[in-house]
Parts: C-alpha cells; structure tokens; sequence
C-alpha cells in the first residue's frame, strides 16, 4: 500500500438521521473511487459498512463502519454511522476520529431530530462541517425550499457550493467552475455568496476582493479553511445516492477543500492527573512521539477484541511498542490494520490522520490514549461525552447457572457501546442493563441471542432515583462493644450540609488533637460511603452533600478500624435525618417525532404525566417533533403507549435533563416501601 504524506489525508464521518441515506452514500463513493465494482445496497445486505448479521437483518446502520479508499493520490478515512437515535452513542464516538463532519439530509425528510443533534455535537467539538442533500431526485422534493429551511435553522453561513440541475439529473459547480443555470438559482450567483462568505475572515483577501472585484479559486483555499474551521462556512452539496448524481463532484469537493490533518484542531491531550495535569498540544508530524486516540472497539467473535484510533502525531508502525493511558508495560503491535468494513487490511505504518486498528490487546479500552513516551506520567484525553443512557431493563437468565456467562458477555458489549452500561444492585440484587431507547435494548438482546447464544428474561428495573438533604445537620454515634474478650469501642462527630445540585459529594477531615486517630480516618470515610450507597429513605445512592468529621474519641486497646467503620455509618445516619432528606427523581429530556394530527393528544399525556413541552418544530410531509421535560418513571411502557395515539408512527428518544425533588406522596410511597422490604427481611 503506498504511503500518504499528512497533507494527502482526509477524515470524514457521515452521520445524520436514520434513512438519509448514509451507507448508499458511502457504496457510492466506494464504487467511483474503483475499491468495489458496483454499489452494494441495503435491502439486499451487500453493503461494504453494514456488515453485521444484525445490520442485515434489520436493513440499517447500527454500529459505526470504517472505510478507506484512494482518490487522486490521496488517502479519505470515512466513517458510516447509524442514525437512529437509540444509537447516537457510535456517531459521537465517530466524531472524535475526524477532521470534518458530513451531515447527511434526506430531501424528501428534511431536517430531522438527529440532523440538529450532530449539527450541534460537531460544532461543540470545533469540526469542520458540510452538508449532503441527498435523494434529490425523489418525488415531492422542494429543494429551494430545503434550503432556506436548512440556513433559518442553522445560519446563513450554510451555502451551497453545487446545486441541481436538469431536473437533478446532474449537479453544477458553484466554487471552481461556476457557470450555467441550476434548477433553482445561477451558479454565479452562489459562487458570488461563497465569495463574500469566504473572504470575510482575512483582511488581507478582503481588501484585495474590493479593489479588483473577484479572486481566483487558488487564492481562496486557505481561507476557505479558516472559514470551514471557525463555522463561518458551511458547505451544502446535492446528490442522489441511488443514482449517482453528485457522488464524481462530492469527491471533488473531499480532496480539494475539506481540511487535512495538518490544517484541523486536535483535541488536547493531558500529562499528569487531575489539577496538575499539563495540556500537551498534538502536532502532526510523522517523526515526533506517538500520541494516538481509541475512539472504537469491537469484540470480533474471529479476532477478539479490536482497538481502532485515530493518529495525532507520530507514526506507528509494525513492532512498534506502544504504551495505554497510565500503563507501565508496553505492547508490540504484531499487526497493523485498517479497515474496509469487516475486512482487515494489513499495512506497514500509520501517519497522523490515518485511522487504523490493533487486535488482540486485552488491555485497550474505549478512550484510550496510545503512546511511546517512556514518562512515568499518565497520558489521557478528557473522556469523551456522551448521553447519559436512562432506558433500562432488569435481567436474569433464562437458565440457572448461565449467571457468570451473562455477566461477561454484558460486560464484553458494554465496552464496545459508550452509551450501554451494566449495573448491579445490591439492595435489590438486580442486574440492570441501561440505554438510549427501546431499540438500543432490542438490539442488545439480539447480539446476545445470535452472537453469544445466551438468553435472559427482562422486566422494568427500578427507576435510578437519588437521596439528597436540604439542610445542616450534627451527627454522633458510639459504637462500644464488648464480649468478654477485646472489645471495639469508636465515636464519631460529624456535620452534613447540602451541596449545589449535581456537585456530588466532598468528605472533609477536621479533626485536631488526634481524638480520632489518623490510622481511623480512612474507616470513617468508610462508613460514610456505606450509607451514600444505599440512602436511608429508599435505599438509593446519596448525593450532593458534605460530610465533616470534626471530634471523636478512641480506646488505646479497644479501638479497631470495624468499630469507626460502624460509628461513621450511624453518625451520618443520625444526621441525615435530622437534615431533611428528600428523593431525588431523573429528569429526563424527551424529544417525540410524531404525525401533526397526533400532537394534541401527545401534549395532553406528557401533562398528565407530570411534563412539560418546551417546543414544537414541523418537519415535511405532515411530521412534528414536540420537545419536552418529563419524570423517568412516567415513562414506563411509553414506546406502547406512543404507538397506540400515532397508529404506530410515533418514535422518541430521551437524555437525562437533571435530578429534581419527587412530590411528596411519592416520597412516602418509597420510604414505606424501602420500611416494608427492610422488615422481611429482618
């Protein structure tokens, strides 16, 4: 495989909302660039990124694919990722790995829930972003339209750079080559809006512009960049994947303006641990130390596990020995790959901006940072951010003695999905399974069944509610014990106060005069953490408040650490009651894509419910998205209740909004419950 200079490297991600098209879009340019004969589709399961059984089955994306192919002597890593909500968690991760973020639209849809989503998202994350109108040549499209819609919801700086024309039987350059009509606009005039758009963000350009009146396309590369970089551009493209239009020209568009590693915005990497820790600025240079960044894994039932990263700096090659995060023994990289959707090609090395994989390494984890530096300092990334996953199911296995399997194939899928999590509750001696949505957990259960061959019966788990206090509050407690022999013998004094919502928890030593001993802090803090796991009302995890110890006393025979384990657990108790104690409930943000004629009857049930509707935006073809608040636990069964008021053409999607107080009646509901369970099992 020949190798590529930085400058010669593209890094592009499609995403967008489900059904625009994406993995057509991605065969397309796979077939013009000459890696595959003929397109692959997606009814028929012959798509190089929807490789999964699962995938096949189910005829959409549902984890990120990564490709790379060759076009005019440069390298373009492009990452296909799946658009339905339930399953953003692979698409934010895909984000992380690129240069410039293509969000794709269908044109018959328009702007749709998760269009806005990653249009937000890869702004937050300073991306270069462009825009891909696809399925222009569909019934019923309004392009014009489409347009205005897309710069009244994201900004005028959103131009096109090609349009339609002939009925959108062939698109016209509007940036190198602009001449001739378009189906709705001159491409001179778009080439005179990109112009002034452009050269807005260099004086120099600018004063030259209006000197002579125009500037050549060369001139206008660089700040072509800069105005890509800064969101001062956005690009929009036509084409139709189902036939081919605009595929030649989006190419194009890949290898002549959207930025190279060399011209985009690394994220910063970290050396040290938290307050100390110093920024580190990647710099992409082929010939300074490896800094890399684990944005994906995939457990292969073949391969075993997979560690795919994207290069910041440096260069790793074969038998290179790289270091992960804060570890302290290196591995050698036998094998060096990248990808082409499920097949794995081996090559010799990997530059800054490529995108390119490890087997077989136990040790790689999502987030990882991969290096070559010999410092005993810990090189990190901030982690990544993702939803909070809030859809849950209790599990437990079909077959007794499948316990131990369950737990290790849960665990293996979560560290391949940022957005599924495993929980494990002791009070209730539960497993909980968390994700985005309905779908999420679906699919989740699928790739248990097919992959991994195990099953688990599922049920509603308990809603993740949270304990807190409302004031300041002393707490004491003695713990003597004494039977015959060494007795145990602690007392603790300690004060609580709340803490700002979402702060979490702080413990503070105040204790002077050694009443407590040094050597019995650490038991305290022990016990305190006991009652944070499991609060005195439900019995769920304490948070945002703060816990001084101040005094205390100690026998020089009789005092253990078992003996201040116990009087710290009391003393919080005892003052955790005296602090008004209130629950906690998930708030959750709800976004409900629905017919029109649905929405009075949707306002109505999330009122009674106990939410609140926060917006409404229309979308084409009789479709509304209501935006809302609404309390976790009114969202049981939802998904059937939706189905029932839309005739089955509702979907949502939730995120967590915040933690707020549950109503009174509630409250008392679960301290009676918690009180009742507690008895029996006395």
């Amino acid at each position: 495989m020949a190798k590529f200079t930085t400058e010669a490297v593209r890094t592009l991600a499609l995403v967008g909302h489900g059904a625009s098209g994406k993995t057509t879009l991605a065969e397309c340019l796979l077939a013009r660039a000459g890696l595959i004969a003929t397109p692959g589709s997606v009814e028929r399961g012959t798509t190089v990124c929807d490789f999964d059984p699962l995938e096949k089955s189910h005829k959409h994306s549902i984890q990120s694919a990564v490709v790379h192919f060759e076009w005019q002597a440069r390298r373009i890593h492009l990452l296909d990722t799946p658009g339905a909500p339930d399953l953003v968690g692979n698409a934010i991760g895909a984000l992380e790995a690129v240069e410039t973020a293509v969000v794709v639209i269908n044109a018959q849809n328009g702007i749709e829930m998760i269009t806005r989503r990653m249009m937000q998202w890869a702004s937050q994350r300073q991306l270069c972003r462009m825009i891909v109108v696809n399925k222009i040549d569909a019934e019923n499209v309004d392009l014009p339209a489409l347009v205005q819609k897309i710069q009244e919801t994201f900004g005028k700086e959103c131009l096109p750079i090609n349009l339609p024309a002939d009925g959108a039987s062939r698109v016209v350059d509007c940036f190198f080559n602009p001449s001739g009509d378009s189906d709705f606009s001159s491409a001179q005039a778009a080439h005179q809006a990109l112009i002034d758009q452009v050269v807005e963000v260099d004086e120099d350009l600018m004063a030259l512009y209006l000197e002579k009146g125009e500037v050549g396309p060369e001139q206008l590369h660089a700040p072509f960049e800069t105005a890509l970089r800064e969101g001062h551009l956005i690009p929009i493209c036509f084409a139709s994947a189902r036939n081919g239009v605009g595929i030649a020209e989006l190419l194009e568009i890949f290898v002549k303006l959207m930025p190279n590693p060399a011209e985009g915005n690394p994220p910063p990497f970290y050396k040290g641990e938290g307050a100390s820790a110093v920024p580190i600025q990647a710099v992409p240079d082929p010939s300074k130390h490896v800094l890399a960044h684990v944005f994906k894994v995939i457990i292969d039932p073949f391969v075993g596990k997979l560690g795919i990263f994207r290069v910041y700096q440096g260069t790793v090659s074969k038998d290179t020995q790289l270091f992960i995060g804060d570890g302290r023994k290196p591995f050698k990289v036998g094998h060096l790959l990248m990808l082409r959707g499920k097949d794995h090609v081996e090559v010799e090395s990997a530059g800054p901006g490529d995108i390119a994989a490890v087997a077989k390494v136990e040790e790689i984890t999502l987030d990882s940072v991969l290096h070559d530096s010999h410092d005993e300092d810990h090189i990190h990334m901030k982690p990544m951010e993702f939803p909070q996953p809030m859809h849950g199911l209790a599990v437990e296995p079909k077959r007794r003695g499948d316990e131990q399997r369950i737990s290790d194939v849960l665990h293996k899928l979560a560290s391949e999905d940022p957005c599924f999590v495993v929980e494990h509750s002791a009070a209730t001696n539960e497993t909980v399974i968390r994700g985005l949505g309905d779908l999420h957990m679906r699919l989740v259960l699928e790739k248990m069944a097919a992959q991994y061959h195990v099953e688990v019966n599922t049920k509603p788990p308990r809603i993740p509610y949270r304990e807190t206090i409302t004031a300041k509050a002393d707490g004491h407690h003695r713990h003597k014990k004494q039977t015959g022999g060494a007795g145990q013998f602690g007392e603790v004094f300690l004060r609580v106060e709340p803490l700002p919502r979402g702060t979490g928890f702080q413990f503070v030593d105040e204790v002077k005069g050694g009443t407590i001993p040094t050597q019995f802090i650490p038991a305290v803090e022990k016990g305190i953490h006991q009652v944070l796991a499991s609060g005195p009302i439900g019995g769920y995890h304490v948070q945002d408040l703060k816990v001084t110890v101040y005094d205390g006393k100690h026998h020089p025979v009789d005092s253990k650490e078992i003996a201040f384990i116990t009087a710290g657990r009391r003393a919080l108790l005892d003052a955790m009651m005296k602090a008004r104690p209130i629950v906690l409930e998930p708030i959750v943000n709800i976004e409900i894509s629905a017919p029109e004629t649905a929405m009075g009857d949707i306002a109505g049930d999330l009122s009674a419910k106990r939410g609140q509707v926060s917006g409404t935006d229309s979308l084409p073809g009789g479709t509304i998205v209501i935006s809302g608040k609404v309390p976790l636990s009114e969202l049981s069964n939802y998904q059937g209740r939706l189905k029932s008021v839309t005739g089955g053409q509702g979907s949502y999607a939730i995120e967590l909004s915040h933690y707020d107080q549950v109503p009174p009646q509630v409250q008392q509901q679960i301290a009676a419950s918690h009180k009742s369970a507690h008895e029996e099992e006395e």
